[in-house]
């Protein structure tokens, strides 16, 4: 057995006693059934709700999606050391092989827990902001929309991972809960059930907040804009999209303007601000999960979720080399004479560190803030000791030589701290950054015809990448690569609908590599068979791993309700098509 599976078994063994399946009816550490209700209890129980969509961990991922978004897409392998190492990501990056009776040691019926206690956290605090006035409590209503968000984000999360999911409310008894079965409502009907959650956020929070990390109004117009971009796509009971719904996407443009005209978030200047500690909560983060270091606990409250994911044979980290860029990811940031995407031949050829060079091949300079590539600075460190090496790289016969990046601190950050094997940080994690708003109204006009509108949008993201080369300098000052990215300005690229849809969905993969919504978008879209299998059908002729890997229609746009969930409810929760 594996090291990494050896720690996660003992890992696990500590949850064992505590992993019983009633976490929906079980009250958070610290809540105190007898007594009146408090103020100071209803802040505690909101403080408590908004740790809970943070209390990740590395076997049942819920702030970071790197393992259901990213590797499970064309943008990441597993990594790690071998097909056989934390095993169930693996079956997920094959699609054919995830089953519902997936083991529990790592995975979707973890995070289908982690999810819904996090979900209990915010009911819990519901139940007693309900039974408070308003009179006696003025933050009253800001507390409620403040826990209905973060509600309303986890349920929004395991929808897009299941689809069809028991929507659990502060207002269900016990009994209710074990009676609510997971097709209650109709797709369409579940997302406006959880919009009801983000729009009294907007009706109800205030535009800013005195205390940082708290959300606002416009964090919840930009993930109601989320939903509702997601719901436009309209799918049947196979999960093909069968219709865009040219109202929803109105909402998108709508909500997202609200957060523009708001004039209280712009894009980082440097597009690797957004992945370095010392910028957390600024004016690109919209809505981010907080996290901390040196706060008076014995670990502080970091994120391990990614801990996994560092190069595993720099002398600095040590473990565990997961999460590594797939070559096709690689070969999609080279640009043509241009400074354009090479749309249709860009994964002709196979890049390797050779290539990508002062002199090289053109590429877009995110390539430098998103991959850990031979000879270049990794997290901006240029020091020799921090020069990314191919001998730092886990596996390289099975998953290649490039490693991510954006996720990942240097070893001696003030936000860094190593527990055994693992590590952990102190960064936030962003859920929305305003590049999202600018792209998800770029989107909306695209898909309504008003393409014109998006080309501009799609350009202030495109500039500030283009800008964003002074971090990723060598010692001697000069760049890595030969970067080259230019702005679309109608003749580069003629800007028809279908031009300025493949330019905006280039766009997302690029701008949020490997931060995990490129599964989701590609299932959004209808495109995923296609362009997984594509993808496959070369990407298999360079990883043998690969071989037996097929995405198939209307099974694999989502991950099957965990057994032991259908087993609990005694078969009243009913599985996703095609398992």
């Amino acid at each position: 057995m594996n090291n990494i599976n050896k720690y996660l078994i003992l890992l696990l063994m500590a949850f064992l006693y505590a992993s019983c399946n009633d976490y929906l009816d079980t009250e958070p550490q610290g809540f105190i059934t007898a007594g009146a209700p408090s103020i100071d209890g209803a802040e505690g129980l909101v403080t408590a709700a908004y740790a809970g969509i943070g209390n990740n961990d590395m076997i049942g991922p819920i702030a970071s999606m790197w393992v259901y978004g990213s590797v499970r897409s064309d943008d990441a392998y597993k990594g790690g050391g071998g097909t056989g190492d934390v095993e169930p990501f693996n079956f997920y990056e094959q699609y054919n092989f995830t089953q519902p009776e997936q083991s529990w040691l790592a995975g979707l019926p973890y995070t289908w827990e982690n999810f819904y206690t996090a979900i209990s956290r915010a009911n819990a605090a519901l139940k007693m902001l309900n039974q408070l006035s308003d009179e006696e409590y003025a933050d009253r209503k800001t507390r409620i929309a403040e826990a209905r968000l973060l509600r309303g984000h986890s349920h929004f999360m395991l929808k897009v991972l299941f689809k069809y999911v028991p929507y659990i409310d502060e207002t269900f008894s016990n009994d209710e809960i074990l009676e609510t079965s997971n097709r209650k409502y109709t797709n369409d009907e579940l997302w406006n059930v959880i919009a009801e959650d983000f729009q009294f956020a907007i009706n109800n929070l205030p535009e800013t907040q005195a205390e940082i990390g708290r959300v606002n109004k416009f964090a919840a117009a930009a993930y109601l804009a989320k939903l509702r971009l997601y719901q436009a796509y309209e799918q049947d009971e196979n999960n093909q999209v069968t219709n865009i719904n040219q109202n929803r996407l109105q909402e998108v443009v709508d909500l997202t303007e609200m957060v523009i005209q708001s004039g209280m978030y712009n894009l980082q200047p440097d597009f690797g601000e957004n992945f370095l500690d010392g910028f957390d909560n600024g004016p690109e983060s919209v809505f981010a999960i907080q996290f901390s270091i040196s706060d008076g606990t014995t670990s502080g409250r970091l994120n391990f979720e990614n801990g996994l994911n560092y190069p595993h044979g720099a002398p600095q980290y040590g473990c565990c080399g997961f999460h590594q860029p797939s070559q096709n990811m690689v070969n999609a940031f080279a640009t043509d004479e241009n400074g354009l995407p090479k749309f249709e031949t860009f994964n002709d050829v196979a890049l390797n560190a050779a290539d990508i060079t002062p002199d090289g091949v053109t590429v877009d300079p995110r390539i430098d803030h998103s991959v850990g590539i031979d000879g270049h600075p990794y997290k901006y460190r240029n020091e020799d000791a921090y020069i990314f090496s191919n001998s730092w790289v886990r596996e390289a016969g099975v998953y290649g030589y490039y490693q991510s990046m954006k996720e990942q601190q240097a070893a001696d950050c003030s936000c860094y701290k190593k527990q055994g094997p693992f590590m952990g940080v102190s960064k936030n994690i962003d859920i929305i950054r305003y590049a999202d708003v600018l792209l998800m109204q770029a989107e909306a006009y695209i898909e309504l015809g008003q393409q014109d509108k998006a080309r501009p949008l799609i350009n202030e993201v495109r500039a500030r990448a283009a800008q964003s080369t002074s971090r990723t300098r060598l010692a001697d000052g000069t760049s890595p690569s030969n970067y080259l990215v230019n702005l679309y300005d109608g003749s580069n690229l003629d800007w028809t609908q279908g031009n300025a849809r493949k330019a905006l969905q280039w766009e997302r993969r690029l701008e949020f590599a490997l931060e995990s919504p490129r599964f989701f978008d590609l299932v959004r879209w209808g495109i995923a068979e296609e362009v997984l299998n594509d993808y496959l059908e070369i990407e298999k002729t360079r990883k043998d791993f690969l071989n037996e890997a097929h995405f198939t229609a209307g099974r694999d746009e989502y991950y099957p309700i965990p057994q032991r969930e259908i087993d609990f409810t005694k078969g009243l929760y009913e599985q996703n098509t095609g398992y």
